[in-house]
């Protein structure tokens, strides 16, 4: 929901340390891993679809968990707040790891807040909304503008732990509401939040959700989505004119079918046919183009709020692979796709040709631990080169056909076979609506863009990126595999990569992370050492065999020992070989990346000699053709 201030404190405070002690008491089992897979971050579930906490949609009866039932002052936090109960979670978030920037213009967060109370946190997490930030500290309460781009950090060690309840609100809330405070708002000094103490509240005493998503979607609240959205476009866009005039006339015609039909299911082939004609006619008129004051495609957003969810006859999949429930919002961080005719400047021409879209788009692999963060942190500066500004765990994972949990957790493994024409033109579209240059600046409408992405998981999925982004051309950054094999021992270690914390089936000592690899399940019972210089290996070799399957002019090599010796000319070097303009000067160090773990030292796997040794013995012609084709 878009508020008038980036953050709203309300007069509430709670008792952080008793609701730490009721988290405390559920088994660490119960929690799970963020759906969409985000590294570092997982949740447990209070309030969910018909009380189960495995179910992490929005549409049906929102119901409480087991695991509210066993937490009595958490119950009492929500009965003070005097809203009708949403979705509601515990979303715990690892130390040194982030929510990244998005904007939440999905359906089921059109109209509601996210009521935010951090239980267990430390002032070094910043949670950033618009141009302010804040440090939420334990037992306050917060909303925000979600509509404004956002995202979390969380610089510390420990983990950072929230309740986070999406709502429309109540009547007791808009009062709780205009009684908070903005930070640094001025005359506030004497401003305090009113303690809450333990009062008894019961579950029955609570209101929730029922009604959240749709059959038919009403006139007036079609009217009320297209029109916020229109507010929040600048009319000098060309488009602008052509697509207030394609949906009013859509707005006309639903209103029409509704008076004839409501919600009856005989009038839905003709609703069908409504948001059909829309959607070529936003095509016709360059809607594509048209961007949000928030940088957010307006396409994409009438999509998320009215267009995939106005109407359930595609209730169970609408033919392009994307369930209705997920349009309208199963993931505030992945960027919304525009629906399927929309897709146009992005989709793969039929026949063939030069990618209407991406310009050589270049992806870096690499086995994890490898270095590419402060590589593709430094060729980020680069002019006219734009990135989705981080790694693309969600853009990808975020896709239900290309979900872990629907995957049957099998590894990160795509090929060729994957890039079906319905995700190859959804992915495109999830890329192309994320992109941003070195200033945070859109692509320019009709403009082929070069992209710069870089994901470790990438490694195991050079033949899917290969088909779904045809003139894509890949980086291999090489570096000493006992100097990685020592960074992802470091990494296991660190709990700060744990990409899949509840990974089904595993019996390792720790819990998985970084990428998952074929025949991850042979691994459980190895110890530590064995264990990364198999995922290595194994990554290593399915990487190169992909590499050397490809064109030589579609592949290139940068060297880690190159780039520390000497930025200035291997980024320059790099930049030459695949086109990128260069118009910085680098000093003789590269700042750390976001990523690190510990300070960097050439001598650094020396600490794991022994260890490192023994592990890498059994892949010692892994590590040979490496060195073969980082020498070429």
């Amino acid at each position: 929901m878009k508020l008038q201030a980036p953050f709203i404190q309300l007069p509430l405070m709670f008792d952080a340390e008793r609701l730490a002690a009721e988290i405390g008491a559920i088994e660490e089992g119960a929690w799970l891993p963020h759906p969409q897979g985000f590294a570092g971050n997982d949740y447990l579930a209070l309030v969910a679809v018909n009380g189960d906490p495995n179910n992490d949609g929005f549409q049906g009866a929102l119901r409480p968990t087991p695991h509210l039932e066993r937490c009595p002052y958490m119950i009492d936090v929500l009965a003070s707040l005097g809203v009708s109960i949403g979705r509601t979670r515990l979303m715990r978030l690892s130390g040194h790891a982030e929510v990244t920037p998005h904007v939440d213009v999905h359906y089921y967060w059109r109209e509601r807040m996210r009521v935010h109370v951090p239980i267990v946190t430390q002032p070094t997490v910043r949670f950033e909304c618009g141009p302010q930030a804040v440090n939420m500290k334990e037992g306050e309460c917060w909303i925000f503008d979600t509509w404004a781009r956002h995202r979390v950090i969380n610089d510390a060690e420990r983990s950072r732990v929230h309740l986070v309840v999406d709502t429309v609100g109540g009547e007791k809330f808009w009062n709780l509401a205009i009684g908070g405070r903005t930070p640094n708002q001025p005359g506030a000094e004497n401003w305090a939040p009113r303690p809450v103490a333990p009062f008894g509240a019961s579950i029955q005493q609570l209101d929730f959700e029922t009604m959240n998503i749709p059959k038919v979607m009403t006139p007036w609240e079609a009217s009320t989505h297209t029109s916020f959205l229109l507010q929040e476009t600048d009319p000098a866009q060309p488009a602008f004119e052509p697509v207030v005039r394609a949906t009013s006339q859509f707005l006309h015609t639903w209103h029409s079918l509704w008076s004839t039909f409501g919600d009856s299911a005989k009038g839905w082939p003709r609703y069908r046919r409504a948001l059909d004609t829309l959607i070529a006619d936003l095509n016709a008129c360059g809607a594509q183009t048209l961007m949000l004051r928030n940088s957010y495609g307006f396409a994409q957003a009438l999509n998320a709020a009215v267009i995939g969810v106005a109407l359930a006859d595609r209730a169970q999949d609408d033919g392009a692979g994307e369930s209705r429930e997920s349009a309208a919002g199963a993931s505030s961080q992945a960027p919304m796709m525009a629906a399927p005719a929309m897709l146009s400047s992005f989709a793969l021409p039929a026949s063939g040709g030069a990618d209407p879209f991406f310009d050589r788009p270049v992806f870096v692999v690499n086995p994890p631990r490898s270095g590419s963060s402060v590589l593709f942190e430094t060729l980020t500066g680069a002019p006219n080169v734009y990135t989705i500004g981080g790694e693309s765990h969600e853009l990808i994972e975020g896709m239900p056909q290309l979900n872990m949990r629907s995957r049957e957790w099998s590894s990160n493994r795509l090929d060729a076979g994957d890039a079906t024409p319905e995700i190859v033109n959804q992915l495109r579209a999830r890329f192309a609506s994320a992109l941003r240059d070195r200033v945070g600046r859109q692509p320019n409408g009709g403009a082929r863009v070069r992209m710069l992405e870089k994901t470790p998981k990438n490694s195991l999925r050079v033949p899917f990126l290969a088909a779904a982004f045809p003139e894509a051309r890949f980086v291999y950054l090489y570096r000493d595999a006992r100097e990685v094999m020592s960074s992802m021992m470091e990494a296991w270690v660190s709990g700060r990569f744990r990409t899949y914390p509840e990974l089904p089936n595993w019996r390792g000592d720790l819990p998985w992370s970084l990428l998952l690899t074929p025949g991850w399940r042979d691994l459980a019972a190895l110890p530590l050492n064995e264990r990364v210089a198999a995922q290595w290996a194994t990554t290593t070799q399915v990487l190169l065999g992909d590499l050397e399957a490809l064109p030589a002019d579609r592949w290139t090599v940068a060297h880690y020992d190159a780039l520390v010796r000497d930025p200035e000319a291997e980024v320059r070097r790099i930049c030459g070989i695949v086109g990128f303009e260069w118009d910085r000067t680098l000093g003789s160090e590269l700042p750390m990346s976001r990523h690190t773990v510990s300070t960097p030292r050439a001598d650094k796997w020396r600490e794991r000699e022994a260890e490192i040794a023994s592990a890498l013995a059994k892949y010692a012609d892994v590590a040979a053709r490496a060195e073969r084709v980082a020498a070429r």
